[in-house]
C-alpha cells in the first residue's frame, strides 16, 4: 500500500490503507464478509465506504443508513459497544428488516470506530454459524485494535487542510491472493477440471462465470463463450427462476455448500451443487436420473448430505418456467430458505474470466449484449470428459443458447431486487413524517435498484412540489417544481392516467416530449404515478445512464415500488399534518418563558417522544401564587395524542388556579382530582408540587404518584426525596395528600423531571434516580440551563425514545 500514516496529502481510501486495515482484521478474526462505515458530518447518515466478501448488489440496501436506523451498525456507533447477533433467531428478533432481505443462518459483530474524542463510524463482520456462540477475548481485543487503528488513520486524514473528500462509492476489498499463478499449476488444474466426470463451473462474488468445464457446457447445453461473465439464472432459461439465485446468496451470506435439484422434463435432471469461499463459488453440475448419480457417488459432499437441498422443476417450454416453481424436496432435505417467488435480477457491469481459465472459442460479449444465436452443435465433447461416457441429455426447447428470455432483453428483476422491495417495504412502515419517507426513498432506491436520479414530487394545492430528489442540480430541478396538474409533462400526466410510463431512450422521451428538459447523462427513464386509495398524492421519477428496456418485470416491480410509497406518503402527510396540530396545541398550553422571580432561577426543558405525534401529557409551570411564594408543578397526563394534551391543559389550569387560591401543595392535589373526576376523564395523571417559601425560606413538596425530586444542597451533597407517595390524580374521588416541609437553603437546586428522563427497557428505574442523582451532583455547570442540556443529554440524542421528558429546575442563588 502506498502512503504513510504520517505523509502529507492523505487518502486512506485512495491509498488502500483503510482496505489493508479491514483485510488485516477479516484475516485475524477468521471473518467472512466485512463493511466499514463512515459517519458523515452533517449528514446524519452512515455511508458504506469498504465491501470485503459480498457483493455490491446483496450490500445495496445498506449502502447508506440514517444514524438513527434499527440496524445493528448505528445501534453500535450511537451506543458505543459491541452488538453481537448470535444466528438467524437472533436476527430475526432483535433486527427483522435484515432477517427479510437475508434469511439465512450467519453471525454478526458491529463495533465503533471511536477515538478519546470523535465516532468516525463503525465496522461490521460476519461469520459462519460454525464459529463459536460468543467472541472470544482474543477476538475482541483483535476488533477493538483494528477499530483503534483506523480512528488514528481517519484522525490524521482529517486533520489536513483540507481533508481528503469520503468515497461517495464503496471500495471492494478483494482478499489477499498471490500475485501471479503458476503456470504449470493453472494448466494442471485445468485438464483435473476436463478429465471431471461432472460439469464443474466458478462464479464470483457477484454470480458471474469465470470458468466452465466442457462437460459443464455440454449439461446445460450452452456455448461457454457465451455463458462467461453472465450469471446462470440469468443466461439460461431454465434456470431463470428466484430460487436459483436465491441458493447462490445463501452460499455468498453463509460461507456454507448448499444444492439444489433442477427437474428437466424430457431432459436429464441436474444436481447443482454450491462450495463457496472468499474469492467466489466452486459448482458441481451432477447429471440424476431416476434419482442415482451417474458417476456412482452420494448426493453431496462425501462427508454428508448438502443443506438445503430441494428439487426445482425447469421448463419444457421456450416460454419460461412452469408456474409452480418449487417441489416437495427430496425426504430429510430442507427447503430453500428463504425462496421468493419473483423471477431474474439486475446484473452490475459485465465480469471478465479470472486469470488462469481457459475459455472456449469466441469472446465472450460484454453484459448487456445479445450475442447472435447460435445454431450450431455445443462444444466438442473432451476425451475423459462426462459427457464422453455418459450419455448427453436430449435438448428440449427451453434451453436456449442465446442468453436472453422472450419479452425479457435487457437485465432481469430477480430475487435480489424483490429482497430489497421488502427492505424497503419494511422500512417505509417504520417511516413516520414526509421527511422520512423522502429520505428512505432516496437513500434505499437509488443504490437497490439501478437509477442513476431520483425526483419524488407531491401533490399540493393542484401543483407537484418536488420534496426530493438525488442525482440532481438544485437549479435542474427546479424546472420541475411547481408544475400544475395540468400540465402537458410526462410526471403531470401519469397522474391523470394513473398508468406508469417508460421512456427506454432518449428518443423515446423527445417524440412524446419535444419540451421536455433532460439531464445531461441520461437516456431512459421511468414516471411512476403515486396513487393511494384511488388518490394521486404524486409521482416519482427515476432516470438512467444508458437506455433501457423496461422489460415487464422490471416494470411490475418498480410500479409495486411506486405502490408502497404512495402509501407511505399518503400516511406520513396525515401524521405531519396530526403532528402540526398537536403541537399547535401543546404550544398554547404550555407555559412559554419561565421568568426569573426575585429569589429564585428557573430553567426548562421538554423534548417530545422520537416516535408517534412528537405529543403527550408532560407539563409543567411556574407559578406566583402569593407575593412570599411561587409554586413550581410539573406532571404527565396519561397518553400521547391530542385527548392528552388537552387534559394536560385542564391539570395545568386546575393546579394554577388553586396555587394562587393559596392552597397548601396537599390541597392543591386533592382539589385538582376531585376536578378530573368531574370531568370523567378517563386517564390518570401523576403530578409534583413544590412551594417555595421566599419569606421563610422553606420547601414544600407533595406528589400525586411522581417521580421524586432531586435535591443537590449547597454542601454539594445530592439525594433522591422521599416525598410521601399518593395516588395518581383520576383514580379515586376523596384522597388526601401528605405534604412535605423541609429547609430550602442557599445554593440549594431542586430538579423536578418526567418519567421519561430515568425509564428506558431493561433498565431499573431506582437506579437510574441514583444515576440521575450523581450527575447533578457532579455537575459543574456554570448556569441552569447548561445544567438542564446535561441532564437531557442521554435522552436528547436517544434514537428510539419512546416518552416525552419534562425537567424543571429551581435553584435559591447563594
Amino acid at each position: 500500500m502506498s502512503g504513510s500514516a504520517g505523509s502529507g496529502n492523505e487518502d486512506v481510501f485512495a491509498d488502500g490503507r483503510m482496505a489493508a486495515v479491514l483485510t488485516g482484521l477479516m484475516r485475524d478474526t477468521e471473518a467472512s464478509v466485512g463493511f466499514v462505515y463512515l459517519l458523515i458530518p452533517g449528514d446524519r447518515m452512515l455511508r458504506l465506504v469498504l465491501l470485503s466478501g459480498l457483493s455490491r448488489e446483496i450490500a445495496a440496501p445498506w449502502v447508506r443508513i440514517p444514524v438513527d436506523a434499527p440496524i445493528p451498525v448505528a445501534d453500535a456507533i450511537r451506543e458505543r459497544k459491541l452488538v453481537w447477533l448470535s444466528g438467524l433467531q437472533d436476527i430475526a428478533h432483535r433486527y427483522p428488516r435484515i432477517g427479510i432481505v437475508l434469511p439465512y443462518d450467519f453471525m454478526l459483530a458491529a463495533v465503533p470506530i471511536v477515538d478519546d474524542t470523535t465516532v468516525w463510524g463503525g465496522v461490521v463482520l460476519l461469520w459462519p454459524v460454525s464459529h463459536a456462540p460468543e467472541l472470544d477475548a482474543r477476538e475482541q481485543e483483535t476488533l477493538d485494535a483494528h477499530c483503534r487503528l483506523s480512528a488514528r488513520l481517519l484522525r490524521r486524514a482529517a486533520d489536513q487542510d483540507p481533508p481528503p473528500p469520503h468515497p461517495t462509492e464503496p471500495y471492494v476489498v478483494h482478499p489477499e491472493r498471490p500475485s501471479e499463478a503458476d503456470p504449470g499449476l493453472a494448466a494442471a488444474a485445468l485438464d483435473l477440471a476436463e478429465r471431471l466426470p461432472v460439469g464443474c463451473c466458478a462464479l464470483d462474488l457477484d454470480g458471474r462465470i469465470t470458468f466452465i468445464n466442457t462437460a459443464g457446457a455440454e449439461l446445460v447445453n450452452a456455448d461457454a463463450a457465451v455463458l462467461l461473465g453472465k450469471r446462470p439464472w440469468e443466461a439460461l432459461l431454465w434456470l431463470n427462476d428466484p430460487a436459483f439465485e436465491d441458493r447462490y446468496r445463501a452460499a455468498v451470506v453463509t460461507r456454507r455448500p448448499t444444492s439444489f435439484t433442477v427437474v428437466r422434463q424430457p431432459a436429464t435432471s441436474l444436481l447443482f451443487e454450491l462450495y463457496p469461499d472468499a474469492t467466489g463459488i466452486s459448482v458441481l453440475m451432477i447429471p440424476k436420473a431416476d434419482g442415482a448419480l451417474p458417476h456412482g457417488g452420494p448426493p453431496g459432499p462425501q462427508d454428508g448430505p448438502v443443506p438445503y437441498e430441494g428439487s426445482v422443476p425447469a421448463a419444457a417450454t421456450a416460454a419460461g418456467p412452469v408456474p409452480g416453481d418449487v417441489t416437495t424436496p427430496a425426504p430429510g432435505a430442507a427447503p430453500a430458505a428463504g425462496t421468493v417467488p419473483a423471477p431474474g435480477t439486475t446484473p452490475a457491469p459485465g465480469a471478465t474470466p479470472a486469470p488462469g481459465t481457459t475459455p472456449a472459442p469466441g469472446a465472450a460479449p460484454t453484459s448487456g449484449t445479445t450475442p447472435e444465436p447460435r445454431t450450431g452443435p455445443g462444444p466438442a465433447t473432451a476425451p475423459g470428459s462426462a459427457a464422453a461416457s455418459t450419455p448427453l441429455p436430449p435438448a428440449a426447447p427451453a434451453f436456449a443458447s442465446v442468453p436472453t428470455l422472450p419479452n425479457r432483453p435487457g437485465k432481469p428483476v430477480g430475487a435480489t431486487a424483490v429482497y430489497q422491495l421488502m427492505h424497503l417495504a419494511a422500512s417505509l412502515a417504520e417511516a413516520a413524517g414526509v421527511r422520512d419517507v423522502v429520505d428512505l426513498v432516496a437513500d434505499q432506491i437509488v443504490p437497490a435498484f439501478g437509477p442513476e436520479g431520483l425526483v419524488l414530487m407531491s401533490v399540493d394545492d393542484g401543483r407537484l412540489r418536488v420534496i426530493g430528489h438525488r442525482g440532481y442540480s438544485d437549479e435542474f430541478i427546479e424546472h420541475f417544481d411547481g408544475k400544475p396538474l395540468t400540465a402537458p409533462v410526462a410526471d403531470a400526466q401519469v397522474l391523470s392516467t394513473g398508468v406508469p410510463v417508460f421512456f427506454r431512450t432518449q428518443e423515446d422521451l423527445r417524440r412524446a416530449h419535444p419540451q421536455a428538459p433532460r439531464y445531461e447523462g441520461r437516456n431512459a427513464w421511468a414516471f411512476l404515478p403515486l396513487i393511494a386509495s384511488g388518490r394521486p398524492v404524486g409521482s416519482l421519477v427515476l432516470s438512467y445512464g444508458r437506455p433501457r428496456p423496461f422489460p415487464s418485470a422490471e416494470r411490475a416491480l418498480l410500479t409495486s415500488l411506486a405502490g408502497l410509497i404512495a402509501q407511505a406518503l399518503d400516511r406520513a402527510r396525515l401524521y405531519d399534518a396530526n403532528r402540526s396540530l398537536a403541537r399547535s396545541l401543546q404550544n398554547v398550553l404550555l407555559p412559554h418563558h419561565l421568568t426569573p422571580l426575585p429569589g429564585l432561577d428557573v430553567a426548562a426543558r421538554y423534548l417530545p417522544a422520537g416516535h408517534g405525534m412528537d405529543i403527550g401529557g408532560d407539563f409543567y409551570d411556574f407559578v406566583r401564587a402569593t407575593p412570599t411564594s411561587v409554586v413550581a408543578v410539573i406532571g404527565d397526563v396519561q397518553g400521547h395524542n391530542t385527548t392528552a394534551a388537552a387534559l394536560m391543559g385542564q391539570v395545568r389550569t386546575a393546579v394554577h388556579a388553586h396555587a394562587t387560591a393559596g392552597a397548601s401543595p396537599g390541597d392543591i392535589l386533592a382539589r385538582t382530582n376531585r376536578l378530573l373526576d368531574d370531568l370523567d376523564a378517563d386517564r390518570f395523571t401523576s403530578c409534583l408540587i413544590a412551594e417555595f417559601d421566599l419569606a421563610r425560606h422553606r420547601l414544600r413538596l407533595a406528589s400525586a404518584g411522581h417521580p421524586p425530586p432531586l435535591l443537590r444542597r449547597a454542601d454539594g451533597g445530592a439525594e433522591v426525596l422521599e416525598v410521601p407517595p399518593g395516588l395518581l390524580l383520576g383514580i379515586a374521588t376523596d384522597v388526601t395528600y401528605d405534604t412535605m416541609d423541609l429547609p430550602w437553603e442557599a445554593g440549594s437546586v431542586l430538579a423536578l423531571y418526567t418519567d421519561g428522563l430515568v425509564e428506558a427497557p431493561g433498565l431499573d428505574i431506582g437506579t437510574a434516580m441514583t444515576d440521575l442523582a450523581e450527575r447533578l451532583r457532579v455537575s459543574t455547570a456554570p448556569d441552569l440551563d447548561r445544567l438542564a442540556d446535561e441532564l437531557t443529554l442521554h435522552v436528547r440524542d436517544a434514537a428510539h425514545r419512546t416518552d416525552d421528558v419534562a425537567l424543571l429546575l429551581v435553584r435559591r442563588p447563594l
